[in-house]
């Protein structure tokens, strides 16, 4: 039986689009290093419910299991690049979500 998806959800405000572009620059082949792909964004997200309404944009990725999607977050070329994210940005969250297990 394979392992189960698992995806990242980042809830960031973007503040200075030029240091973002830095971040986004090098994130692809990172990303990919570790087996994952973008799934979506979206800059105008709509909160439903709850107490804790979402602010900025947020991106999902997927990888093919939590180890991938924590071997990529852990790797100190991300965590290097990551910084560009920090300078331009504020991180509302990164959660990591586990997926379902396939079907068969």
């Amino acid at each position: 039986m394979s392992e189960a998806p698992a995806y990242v959800v980042a809830n960031l405000i973007v503040h200075d689009q030029a240091e973002y572009l830095n971040y986004e620059k090098g994130f692809f082949p990172i990303l990919k290093k570790h087996g994952g792909s973008f799934f979506t964004f979206d800059d105008n997200v709509k909160h439903l419910e709850g107490t804790d309404p979402r602010e900025g944009r947020m991106v999902i990725f997927q990888f093919p299991s939590a180890d991938a999607a924590e071997a990529w977050y852990n790797d100190a070329e991300y965590q290097a690049l990551s910084e560009h994210r920090r300078a331009a940005t504020t991180l509302v969250s990164l959660t990591l979500v586990h997926g379902l297990p396939p079907r068969g």
